[in-house]
């Protein structure tokens, strides 16, 4: 059973020819052709999400860990607007999201019609591609030129597309089969890396005293890990990264603002870099933007597929390659220079570390306290996914457990759905999933829950301290009369939404009881579970900033 308009059987058969197999579908009536179409198709697997925010970062997720589009479908009207955070997000964070719109036909438009918005190019400022379509067998071979082209951006370039297909009514007709259709083929490579002066750079580096990489947002790959490790043995180069790159190395720095915070003018005159090589995703720690944007390198070379990040505005070399190619080139024109840029940082750092930990062996129960204790916890070879705000800064803190692959929407950096989008990457990896959240960021996605595809290993740890703590350990909010409306301070909890949702719930509130709840948490079990571990909201700031101070 097919829809009898033609125009969603092209729609249906290019997402079926360009590998498009997942669709996250939302109901609605306009979209009726292709929920039909998509439904029936043997080879394309289809799930059910209601809310379409949600709909989005759970399509995202899933397409953050299969690395391949995954398409959403919604109804004409408010729905699609529904679906703008995640695909800022995906635009950022380089993820192919295909976002496929139903519409009314043109002559609905701006007339009064129920259900009906401005939806051409509605997302223009946050998409790589939008495919416009017309519902007339006269525009097949345009039809068929803009879907092919949009999918295949969508893959080659790695970020979302959009494909808007107006339909009249009627919207249920259906027919045996779907017909063959013809989608041209675009250039698979948009990048021309022939023009990268590897001698010039490697001329520059070799003569360069002090040399920094930063990596950001990673996904995690093996050769890429081997490929840096050769830098990790030179002791003229820092290694500086972070909790979502997924490198790990005895002698890279992996805690940045752990180190930086407390430094002077002349100590960042010493840790100055003379080039500076950043690659990867958005970076969480304000400290390292802020030191180089004041200590700028002489050289500053990005590294990326799609376009230059001039995130300390010292740019000076754009290098538009992934990583892996380049490293390939570059290794081979490096020398080795003696040094002790790295041998002086790496003391400063293991000190840092030293006091790190005789601290937090004498707080009480925390946020601090609570991370240590469920970082200690998470299994081996899990699927680690972080919300944003305070959560996954005070995950920079701490050495993550290398066996882990740790995830954020560091994109966008926004609390809006954190939780749906961890429930797609556990729905697309069989690995155990756990996300760690903040209270505010989980009751906003709490229609997150809302969703039968969620893993029975999925578990949730609820870091709740009845308002945005963010809001008090970052200069500002708090010296303000509207404090309120910064922290927004509640009373809720997640008990009732496990009941309602099914999901087991655990709860604690010391961190005898953290210990104890966590030992039985990660236990198989029929059910998704969540443990809401409550903290002090009166001292958690005071801890976090007395430990800053205590590591000098």
């Amino acid at each position: 059973m097919f829809p009898k308009k033609e125009l969603a059987q092209l729609v249906i058969s290019a997402c079926h020819q360009f590998d498009v197999g997942i669709v996250v579908i939302s109901p609605g009536s306009r979209n009726a052709p292709l929920t039909i179409g998509f439904s029936n198709h043997t080879e394309i697997e289809t799930l059910s999400v209601v809310d379409e925010r949600c709909a989005a970062f759970f399509a995202l997720g899933i397409a953050q860990q299969k690395q391949k589009p995954v398409a959403v479908l919604c109804t004409s009207g408010s729905a699609l607007l529904n679906y703008y955070p995640a695909i800022a997000e995906a635009y950022y964070s380089n993820i192919p999201l295909v976002v496929i719109s139903a519409d009314r036909p043109k002559h609905l438009i701006d007339i009064g019609d129920g259900q009906t918005i401005r939806q051409e190019n509605v997302f223009e400022n946050h998409i790589l591609f939008s495919a416009n379509l017309i519902e007339n067998p006269k525009f097949i071979s345009r039809n068929s030129q803009l879907i092919g082209e949009a999918l295949q951006i969508a893959t080659s370039q790695k970020g979302p597309v959009h494909i808007n297909v107006p339909f009249d009514e009627p919207l249920y007709e259906t027919v045996a089969s779907l017909k063959d259709f013809h989608f041209p083929k675009i250039s698979s490579s948009f990048l021309d890396n022939s023009n990268i002066d590897y001698e010039n750079l490697a001329k520059i580096w070799n003569a360069s005293q002090k040399k920094m990489i930063l990596v950001g947002v990673n996904y995690p790959d093996a050769e890429l890990h081997s490929l840096i490790d050769l830098y990790a043995d030179d002791d003229d180069v820092l290694i500086f990264t972070e909790t979502t790159s997924n490198l790990h190395h005895k002698k890279a720095i992996n805690s940045i603002d752990q180190l930086i915070f407390s430094l002077n003018d002349s100590d960042f005159i010493s840790l100055q870099p003379d080039v500076l090589i950043t690659f990867g995703g958005m970076i969480v720690s304000k400290r390292i933007k802020k030191f180089l944007r004041e200590y700028a390198p002489k050289h500053h070379w990005d590294i990326d597929e799609r376009t230059a990040t001039n995130t300390y505005f010292c740019l000076s070399e754009f290098i538009q390659t992934n990583p892996i190619d380049f490293f390939r080139n570059f290794n081979t024109k490096i020398i080795k220079i003696k040094s002790n840029y790295q041998s002086k940082w790496l003391s400063v750092r293991d000190e840092r570390r030293q006091k790190h930990t005789e601290y937090l062996s004498k707080i009480p129960h925390s946020d601090f306290k609570v991370f240590e204790q469920i970082l200690e916890s998470v299994p081996n070879n899990s699927l680690l996914q972080i919300s944003n705000s305070a959560i996954i800064r005070y995950a920079q803190l701490f050495t993550i457990n290398k066996t882990l692959d740790v995830f954020c929407n560091r994109g966008t950096s926004g609390i809006d759905g954190s939780t749906s989008t961890a429930i797609g990457a556990a729905f697309a990896n069989k690995k155990q999933t756990v996300l760690i959240t903040g209270d505010l960021s989980f009751f906003y996605d709490s229609n997150a829950l809302w969703n039968k595809s969620i893993p029975t290993n999925f578990r949730i740890i609820l870091i709740n301290n009845s308002g945005g703590g963010i809001f008090k350990i970052i200069p500002g909010p708090s010296t303000t009369s509207a404090a309120k409306y910064f922290e927004t301070p509640h009373c809720l909890t997640a008990k009732h939404l496990c009941l309602m949702f099914g999901f087991n719930y655990q709860k604690a509130f010391s961190s005898e009881m953290v210990q104890k709840e966590l030992k039985e948490f990660f236990k198989e079990s029929d059910k998704p579970k969540i443990l809401e571990i409550f903290t002090p909201s009166e001292d958690n700031d005071q801890i976090l900033k007395e430990y800053f101070k205590y590591i000098q």
